[in-house]
């Protein structure tokens, strides 16, 4: 059974960071692509960040040069270290693999950026 725990959100002011982590158990990240998403009130849910597999990262226009995912593979565990966080930052965000399966949705992990 694939269990995703995402830990690291909170409250911060704009320009402030977070590293967001994901725990996995029931999959192995090293050889699945992994992706970060997040969902703000009233929108829909959005990729934020992806990593390959292979290793190879990949971001949305509007978190690019400011996000960075990363994993452990030694602890299982998802990365998402933001920088210079901006109030449209505010959504839960969630883990999930490439084709997010429904079953492996979390409780996600909030981020709220105050201006």
């Amino acid at each position: 059974q694939v269990q995703l725990v995402e830990s690291g959100g909170g409250l911060v002011q704009a320009g402030g960071s977070l590293r967001l982590s994901c725990a996995g158990s029931g999959i192995n990240f090293s050889t699945n692509s992994m992706r970060w998403y997040r969902q703000a009130p009233g929108k829909q849910r959005e990729v934020v960040a992806t990593i390959l597999s292979g290793g190879s990262t990949a971001y949305a226009d509007s978190v690019k040069g400011r996000f960075t995912i990363s994993r452990d593979n030694a602890k299982n565990t998802l990365y998402l270290q933001m920088n210079s966080l901006k109030p449209d930052d505010t959504a839960v965000y969630y883990c999930n693999t490439w084709n997010p399966i429904r079953g492996y949705w979390g409780q996600g992990t909030q981020v709220t950026v105050s201006s």
